[in-house]
């Protein structure tokens, strides 16, 4: 498959998707590249225009969503409008191998090493905690 220059947009508005009667999306979002204590954050959410461009996008089409983070982020207000979610933890020069298989050259598999929690008020959470109640549990994912 080749996509067209129209066919791509960075930061698209809910007119342009609807406007271009895409049957799915591929919506790529996260957080910048970081080493030591220039990726602390208290709050964990994906700054814009990921959100909106996950609301515009997926709220009018179909899509997978591909979170690029070095760990979770807050995405429970969005889960709903995504039909699929694909965490890369920050692949650096091999994305490649992340469009292998968002285009079926090879299947998904993998689960994840840590607990995605739902809101930061949750952290610290591990598994075995009282209160334990992630947006996706350890272990959560797919295997073969």
């Amino acid at each position: 498959m080749r996509l067209t220059k129209n066919e791509l947009q960075e930061n698209p508005d809910a007119d342009f998707v609807k406007s271009s009667n895409f049957s799915y999306a591929v919506v790529v979002v996260g957080e910048p590249p970081y080493a030591e204590t220039f990726g602390d954050s208290l709050n964990l959410t994906i700054s814009e225009p990921g959100p909106s461009t996950i609301q515009n996008v997926c709220g009018a089409v179909k899509c997978v969503t591909v979170i690029i983070s070095g760990r979770p982020v807050v995405i429970q207000p969005y889960v709903g409008l995504m039909d699929a979610l694909v965490a890369a933890w920050l692949p650096g020069t091999e994305g490649q191998g992340v469009a292998d298989v968002l285009f079926g050259d090879y299947g998904f598999t993998g689960k994840l090493s840590r607990t995605w929690f739902k809101t930061v008020d949750q952290l610290p959470m591990n598994v075995g905690d009282r209160h334990y109640d992630p947006l996706f549990p350890f272990g959560f994912g797919l295997t073969i």
